[in-house]
């Protein structure tokens, strides 16, 4: 059963603006086993968060096994920017990364960058939406093969693996391909927070696109409830990890979920308490979708041919 970990939720050591903070948490919930951490993230103004994804950069080289799956909003950002950014993170993690959608959905957001006013909730899903199908076109239009790196003659990528995403949609176009080779992972692990109730196109988003649902549910059974739902509505691969304080028993949620999201009340204190008392998911190591048991996408663009190699 996968474990993992937030890492922004109330703090009882030092301030979290240093990256020695979230590296001394990293490699704790590292050294417990479990599979990946989040952190929370926010365009508001006054919200005293670091930029999630920028603090997973200097987390990686410190850690070498936990996944790392940092909030990352698609409002007032570009997808191509998104895209890359996420990407450069599964380099550098080498293939630990993760993406946890976001919109920005407030007026005070909305002011603070000034391109324009805010748009509705749902309509805010619609476009983060689109960003997770351009981020994917983008990570899948370089073939794992495409890179050459013929000294002899001087050719460092196969053009002819390199793919336009054409991506026409209501908020943006955009054309490709990506400027960086395909992640290590073919496509980082996307995520999505939901409640077990919750309908709209921010659930349309996690049925179509995501691998994995951090779900918001009051109990086991309707935990269960909604993993069913979900997993019969998107036909496909769909892990679903319930939200839970620490103190919780596993034993409590097996079977109703795949796995746990640990939000604790107060850190270092709640995950030093929840180490201490399991061992899950100790000694696997590998990508994160090793970890959490998915499997590595080929490419939309490759060739039959080169998809076999």
């Amino acid at each position: 059963m996968p474990h993992s970990l937030l890492l922004s939720s109330g703090l009882d050591g030092p301030g979290p603006l240093t990256a020695a903070h979230y590296t001394e948490l990293a490699l704790l919930a590292e050294r417990g086993g479990l599979d990946f951490v989040t952190l929370d993230d926010s365009l508001a103004p006054g919200s005293r968060l670091l930029d999630a994804l920028a603090v997973f950069a200097r987390v990686a080289p410190a850690t070498s096994r936990i996944g790392l799956v940092p909030t990352v909003t698609t409002t007032h950002t570009e997808p191509f920017h998104t895209s890359l950014a996420v990407n450069t993170l599964d380099w550098v993690s080498e293939g630990r990364a993760g993406w946890l959608v976001d919109v920005s959905a407030t007026e005070e957001e909305a002011r603070a960058f000034g391109r324009r006013p805010v748009l509705p909730v749902e309509e805010l899903w619609l476009e983060a939406a689109d960003a997770v199908e351009v981020a994917a076109r983008l990570w899948d239009s370089w073939e794992d093969d495409a890179e050459i790196r013929d000294l002899a003659t001087g050719r460092f990528v196969d053009r002819e693996k390199l793919h336009y995403a054409d991506f026409e949609g209501r908020h943006f176009s955009v054309k490709g391909p990506s400027i960086t080779p395909r992640p290590p992972q073919g496509r980082p692990v996307v995520a999505v927070r939901l409640g077990h109730q919750e309908g709209g196109t921010r659930r349309e988003l996690a049925l179509h696109h995501a691998d994995l649902v951090l779900l918001d549910a009051p109990s086991p059974q309707a935990a269960a409830t909604a993993r069913a739902a979900l997993r019969a509505a998107a036909g496909r691969e769909l892990l679903v990890l319930a939200r839970v304080s620490p103190g919780v028993r596993p034993a409590d949620w097996a079977g109703a979920v795949d796995g746990l999201h640990l939000v604790p009340r107060r850190l270092p204190s709640d995950l030093r308490e929840f180490v201490d008392a399991t061992a899950a998911g100790r000694g696997r190591g590998g990508t994160l979708r090793d970890r959490l048991g998915l499997a590595r996408p080929v490419s939309r663009y490759a060739t039959t041919a080169g998809a076999a190699r």
